[in-house]
C-alpha cells in the first residue's frame, strides 16, 4: 500500500485540447470523433483559437470564475481523434497561444496522442523543439489482420517506423496503446502485439479491453445479432480475463509496474496528466466535447464540431453544461475514479476534505466489498485487490449508490468465479 498521498489540491493544473477528427473511425471507436471533410480541420483551428483567446469571458457568461487560469500548468495534453491531423502552421499557433494564455511550469509534461502513419520527422522535431516531451501512440495491435478488421489505416511497421523516429527527435517518453478483445485475436496474437511493444522499449503501455456498447458500430453490431465489422471472429469473454492477466505479467517481468487498472509505466514514467482525473485535480479541457474540472464543478463544451464552432462565431460560449457537484457526489467520485488507481484512496484524506460523518457512512460498503474479497485496506488506505481488478466497474457501481440503499447487482456467477480465479492468478 502506497504511504503518501497526493491531495486533491488547488495547487497545480492539467490542461486538456481536444482535436476530434480521424482520418478514419475505427469499428471500435466509442469517442465522439468525426472523419474530418475538406476545411473542417481549418475551421476547427479557427474556433478552438477563439476559445482560447476569450476564456476569461466564456467562463464569466456561465457564472464559473477564472482562478484557475492563475494556476501553474505542470500538464498539457492534446488528443482526439488524431491531434497530427492540423497543419503545422496550426501547431505553431496553438502551441504558441497555449503558453502565452497558461503558465508553464517546469517539470512540465506535455503530450501529444498520435496515430503511426501520420507523424514524419520533421514534424516531431518540430514538436519536440515546441516542448513537447511525451507521445501517446496508438498502436492498438501489431497483428496486421486485426488492425485491417477494425479498420485502422496504419501498420505494425508504421507504429515500428513512428518509434524509431521519434527516438530520433530525441523522445525519451513514449506510451503505446494495445487493445485485448479485436476480431481474429488469439492467446497467440496477442502474446505477440505484447512481445513487440516491449521489444520497442517504450516508457509507458495502457492495455484496454475492447468494450461493446452502442457507441460503436462494432459494439452496436455485436448487440443487435449482426454479422458486419467481423463480429464473428470476436474472442469470448473468457479471452479478455486471460489476456489481461498474461499482460499484467508480461509487463511485470519487464519492469512495468501497474499503477491504474489499465496503465503501466516503468518508474517514474506514469502519466500526470491521467493521474489529475483519477485524483480529483483540477483541468481544463479546450475544444469541441472537451470537459473541465474545478474541484467543486464540472462543465462541458459543445461537442459536435461544427455546432461548436457556430458558438464561437457568434460570440457565445462554447460551454453547454455546467454541473455543481453535492458533497455526496464528489465523494462517489472520490471511490470510483480514485479506486481505479492501484494505491487507491485515503479515508483520512476523504476524512479531511469532507467531514468524518459523510465518509463514515460509506464504511459499511467498505466492509461488505472487503468481505466478499474485492476490497482490502491497510494504514488508512482502500483499494481494490488483485481479483477485483478484474471486474472493476461492478465494484465501482456500489459507490453510486446511497450507502443505506439495496446494493448494486453483483457480478454473474460464473464470470465473479472466473474473476476470482484468474486473480489468484495475478
Amino acid at each position: 500500500m502506497a504511504s503518501g498521498h497526493r491531495t486533491c489540491c488547488m495547487n497545480s493544473l492539467g490542461v486538456y485540447i481536444q482535436i476530434p477528427f480521424c482520418a478514419a473511425k475505427c469499428t471500435f471507436c466509442n469517442f465522439r470523433t468525426w472523419v474530418a471533410r475538406p476545411g473542417d480541420i481549418d475551421r476547427y483551428g479557427q474556433a478552438l483559437y477563439k476559445e482560447i483567446t476569450t476564456l476569461s469571458q466564456s467562463y464569466r457568461a456561465q457564472g464559473i470564475s477564472p482562478p484557475l487560469f492563475d494556476l501553474p500548468v505542470d500538464s498539457f495534453y492534446l488528443g482526439g481523434g488524431n491531434p497530427a491531423l492540423l497543419a503545422w502552421s496550426a501547431w505553431k499557433e496553438l502551441l504558441r497561444l497555449v503558453g502565452a494564455k497558461f503558465q508553464p511550469s517546469a517539470p512540465l509534461e506535455f503530450t501529444v496522442e498520435i496515430t503511426p502513419g501520420t507523424g514524419d520527422s520533421a514534424g516531431l522535431e518540430a514538436l519536440r523543439a515546441f516542448g513537447v516531451n511525451r507521445l501517446s501512440v496508438g498502436a492498438q495491435s501489431f497483428i496486421e489482420r486485426e488492425l485491417r478488421a477494425v479498420g485502422r489505416l496504419h501498420s505494425a511497421d508504421g507504429t515500428r517506423q513512428l518509434i524509431q523516429a521519434a527516438r530520433a527527435a530525441g523522445f525519451s517518453n513514449i506510451s503505446l496503446d494495445l487493445v485485448a478483445g479485436l476480431p481474429y485475436q488469439t492467446v497467440e496474437s496477442w502474446q505477440q502485439s505484447l512481445t513487440e511493444a516491449v521489444r520497442l522499449q517504450p516508457e509507458h503501455l495502457s492495455i484496454y479491453l475492447l468494450e461493446l456498447d452502442e457507441k460503436s458500430r462494432l459494439g452496436r453490431e455485436a448487440l443487435q445479432g449482426g454479422r458486419r465489422y467481423h463480429v464473428q471472429a470476436l474472442p469470448g469473454e473468457e479471452f479478455l480475463l486471460e489476456a489481461y492477466v498474461t499482460a499484467k505479467d508480461y509487463l511485470a517481468k519487464f519492469g512495468y509496474q501497474q499503477y491504474e487498472i489499465s496503465n503501466f509505466a516503468l518508474p517514474g514514467y506514469e502519466s500526470r496528466h491521467n493521474q489529475k482525473y483519477w485524483r480529483l485535480e483540477p483541468y481544463l479541457g479546450l475544444g469541441a466535447g472537451a470537459h473541465s474540472y474545478d474541484g467543486t464543478r464540472r462543465w462541458a463544451n459543445e461537442a459536435e464540431p461544427e455546432a461548436y464552432g457556430k458558438r464561437l462565431a457568434s460570440g457565445d460560449s462554447p460551454i453547454v453544461e455546467v454541473h455543481k457537484l453535492t458533497s455526496e457526489q464528489q465523494i462517489e467520485e472520490f471511490f470510483f475514479l480514485g479506486l481505479r488507481e492501484r494505491r487507491g484512496v485515503n479515508l483520512l484524506t476523504a476524512r479531511a476534505r469532507w467531514g468524518a460523518e459523510l465518509v463514515t457512512r460509506w464504511q459499511v460498503v467498505i466492509d461488505r466489498l472487503c468481505q466478499e474479497g474485492w476490497l482490502e485496506r491497510a494504514a488508512g488506505w482502500v483499494r481494490l485487490t488483485d481479483q477485483a481488478l478484474l471486474i472493476s466497474n461492478e465494484v465501482f457501481q456500489q459507490f453510486l449508490l446511497d450507502p443505506g440503499e439495496k446494493p448494486a447487482p453483483a457480478p454473474a456467477g460464473a464470470f465473479k468465479e472466473q474473476a476470482r480465479e484468474k486473480g489468484s492468478e495475478l
